[in-house]
């Protein structure tokens, strides 16, 4: 069982997280809207990219929908830029979910947190199977350009219940943890 101030304690931390590091710069723009439906908005061509942080007692599933299409090329890739989109995205998503593993460690002091890894998003629809404790969606679109979605699934192994103080999120800027 998660607690209500638990769920919104992992909305603030995503929303915080996905703010300070789905931007290329500090001064763009994000906007987060909640989505009534897991994967709503998601085309035939949209993919996810995973991350996992887990816990004694909870699996969290971020995952960040992406299109290849011209607003989010333009956003994360300059013109003289040779990187695939996928490979600028997954770093943009890793720094993201590193952020919510740095915020969480705060309360759950035993955390592993996997590498990113690309699905479709044929697979949204079947998070449901996973039983979560937890589930969100939401829209994000960066400087008017870049048109994301996130959904944040959390699997609760035991009772969750925890106050997030997202104040005092520290700012990094993607440093190497050493295990």
């Amino acid at each position: 069982m998660i607690t209500v101030q638990a769920q919104e304690s992992f909305e603030r931390i995503f929303r915080e997280s996905a703010r300070t590091r789905l931007v290329r710069n500090a001064g763009d723009t994000c906007e987060i809207a909640p989505l009534i439906e897991v994967g709503e908005g998601a085309t035939r061509d949209t993919r996810v990219v995973a991350l996992t942080i887990s816990s004694i007692a909870y699996r969290l599933l971020l995952l960040l929908h992406f299109d290849e299409d011209a607003g989010t090329r333009g956003y994360y890739l300059d013109a003289l830029d040779e990187r695939p989109l996928e490979e600028v995205f997954l770093e943009t998503c890793n720094l993201c979910c590193g952020a919510m593993n740095q915020a969480l460690l705060r309360y759950f002091p035993d955390l592993g947190m996997s590498t990113p890894y690309v699905l479709s998003a044929r697979c949204l629809p079947h998070l449901r199977e996973l039983k979560p404790g937890w589930l969100a969606s939401y829209s994000i679109v960066l400087n008017g350009e870049a048109q994301l979605a996130a959904t944040v699934c959390v699997c609760a192994h035991a009772p969750i219940d925890f106050v997030a103080d997202t104040s005092v999120m520290e700012e990094t800027s993607g440093e190497l943890e050493l295990f």
